[in-house]
């Protein structure tokens, strides 16, 4: 069963945890409370439902029903061809400022459909668009050219449920409403090997630009939740994505992959896999493609992930990823944090992230990063293309019942080079050594943090000054069993 919305269970989920913790939560998430009071006003709150009565208006000029084409929205009758004549006639009004599809309240059964430029789809509070689960009716699509096929399997791979390519100022909106991949049937064919092709997500754009999803929910998708695939200037905000934490495979909440200029704001999400993953293609497909993800935003979030991590760069970062910030997040509950993960032959870079005021509580690994992630799309990998790990900064970093705070796994190929960390105070349930580990990483300690950093890295005062420079960057101390 897939998780319910949070609001119910805030309340048991902060009595169960120290005065810590509750210090931390408001502090950290302060600025996202205040944004909600806000914006109420205006008929939108975080994680709860749109009152009684509102208007769906929009901005667009043009205002369409799905009832008007035909749309049933019992759950039963399948309401594919109203979605797709709503959206014909809502693609020749692009000039005229295009138009806003409303989809009220019910549950529309639907197969996939594709998306047009200038159009809003408006989901009312109760309204709930749900993927017919007969994979037949899913359209295969060519392998991305950034991954050379599949992610599960060679050739062709499954579409989105709702799909869209080369559209211009999209938007996905509402009162609340859901998105339903129905993902249960594709989650047990995957595990039985009964799929022939690499499952699809649930929302899909590639090479658009000016795409914004907001207060909606997005809920069991087949395989990732929200795909952003070389894409330019991507909002998402007040977002609620739910998968349940164990059994569904490959749920990833929101992958920018390839995209440039993103804003993910205001979110809660709990799924199968990272909440977040940023990406930029695989191996030697990604290099050839060759576009980075840069210019990226994450704030104000409250995720989990008892599979994967909160916040993931990776592991198929090819085309590079730079100028990341990631700030006033809440990693709960999960098996790490925040992770970087890449291998030898992905070639590319990581450099210029920065995380701050993040909260990390009941996580067996806090920080993470990884240069052995050895899953590759093939063996015509190049050996020598080692990715660029550099100008990783952690500050601000707090929580409790951390088993091991921080984990960086460099290697001789891939050393880890100008990390940074200040302010850390982090409450660990180890007690015996291999807390903080560290192999192949050279960076420095600003101030005094917890627990003692590992040798490999510089120590500085409050000042900047140095303290004590280490004389063993290359020392290994990683132990996977702990």
């Amino acid at each position: 069963m897939a998780e319910s919305l949070p609001v119910g269970g805030f309340p048991a989920f902060l009595s169960s945890h120290k005065t810590l913790f509750i210090v931390l939560w408001i502090s950290a998430f302060g600025s996202v409370f205040l944004w909600q009071r806000d914006i109420v006003g205006a008929g939108f709150s975080v994680f709860g439902k749109a009152g009684p009565g509102r208007s769906m208006s929009g901005s667009r000029p043009f205002e369409f029903n799905i009832t008007d084409f035909g749309g049933v929205g019992d759950g039963v009758t399948d309401d594919t061809a109203a979605f797709e004549r709503a959206i014909s006639a809502i693609s020749k009004l692009g000039k005229r400022g295009g138009g806003q599809l409303n989809v009220p309240p019910g549950k529309w059964l639907t197969a996939p459909f594709n998306l047009t430029s200038h159009m809003t789809l408006f989901l009312a509070e109760d309204a709930e668009i749900l993927g017919i689960q007969d994979e037949k009716r899913w359209p295969l699509m060519p392998p991305l050219p950034s991954y050379g096929y599949g992610r599960e399997h060679r050739g062709p791979r499954y579409g989105s449920l709702i799909h869209g390519q080369n559209l211009e100022d999209v938007v996905i909106t509402g009162h609340n409403g859901s998105i339903n991949g129905q993902g249960q049937s594709w989650w047990t064919k995957y595990r039985q090997k009964l799929l022939n092709h690499t499952r699809g997500p649930l929302v899909q754009i590639m090479w658009s630009n000016d795409i914004v999803i907001s207060n909606i929910t997005l809920r069991d998708s087949p395989f990732w939740t929200f795909h952003p695939y070389d894409c330019k200037n991507v909002t998402v905000r007040n977002v609620t994505i739910l998968a349940p934490v164990f059994g569904a495979p490959n749920t990833d909440g929101i992958d920018p992959d390839s995209c440039e200029d993103v804003v993910i704001e205001d979110c809660y999400i709990s799924v199968g896999d990272d909440a977040i993953a940023i990406k930029s293609g695989w191996d030697q497909y990604g290099i050839v493609y060759g576009r980075p993800s840069r210019n990226i935003l994450i704030r104000n979030l409250i995720v989990r992930s008892m599979v994967s991590a909160g916040v993931s760069i990776g592991s198929e970062m090819s085309g590079g990823v730079s100028n990341v910030t990631v700030e006033n997040v809440t990693v709960w509950s999960s098996r790490r944090a925040v992770r970087i993960k890449t291998a030898v032959g992905r070639g590319g870079y990581v450099r210029h992230i920065t995380y701050q005021n993040l909260t990390f509580d009941d996580a067996q690994v806090g920080i993470v990063i990884k240069t052995d992630y050895n899953e590759h799309p093939d063996m015509d990998f190049d050996k020598n293309a080692f990715p660029i790990l550099e100008n990783i900064s952690f500050t601000g970093i707090h929580g409790q019942r951390v088993h091991v705070p921080v984990r960086i796994h460099g290697s001789e190929e891939i050393p880890v080079r100008n990390v940074t960390f200040r302010d850390m105070n982090v409450g660990i349930t180890y007690k015996k050594k291999h807390i903080f580990q560290c192999a192949f990483v050279q960076g420095r300690v600003i101030g005094t943090i917890f627990p003692a950093p590992c040798e490999n890295l510089d120590i500085y005062d409050e000042e900047e000054r140095p303290v004590k420079l280490s004389m063993a960057q290359n020392v290994t101390d990683i132990d996977y069993g702990v």
